[in-house]
């Protein structure tokens, strides 16, 4: 392996690093517009709130299931980044079901204490929302 290069495929061509960041930043693009139509089209449903929340971890699973086949194919894979962010904005729940049903990212550090910030993250903004909208706790 050459430095600042990735090795393209079984040949023994490699590219730079630079190369690989418009297929990153695509994949980004696709996720994140995807999440935005789900958030957009849980706006025409009765209950916007849980139907947002419906398709985010929809989207977060299928996101994992996603990301676990590019590890096994060798294809471009999500940011971890995408992944953590995904489940900080509530789709928490679906990547908890993917990580177990997919066996993906479940023992890898820094990842696992990331991603259970973000878990936190989301539950303490909830409560904080809850408390904003009702003036009282939940619990």
């Amino acid at each position: 392996v050459y430095a600042g290069c990735i090795r393209r495929g079984a040949g023994s061509h490699y590219a730079p690093l630079i190369e690989r960041r418009p297929d990153v930043m695509k994949l980004n693009v696709i996720c994140y517009a995807l999440l935005g139509l789900a958030l957009i089209a849980s706006l025409f449903s009765p209950h916007p709130v849980w139907m947002g929340l419906l398709l985010a971890n929809l989207l977060t699973f299928l996101i994992y299931g996603g990301d676990k086949l590019a590890a096994r194919k060798g294809w471009r894979r999500v940011p971890e980044t995408t992944l953590l962010l995904f489940g900080a904005l509530g789709g928490w729940l679906g990547a908890l079901l993917a990580q177990q049903l997919f066996r993906h990212k479940t023992q890898k550090q820094p990842f696992k204490t990331w991603f259970i910030l973000s878990v936190a993250l989301n539950l303490a903004a909830v409560l904080g929302l809850w408390y904003w909208v009702y003036g009282r706790w939940i619990f």
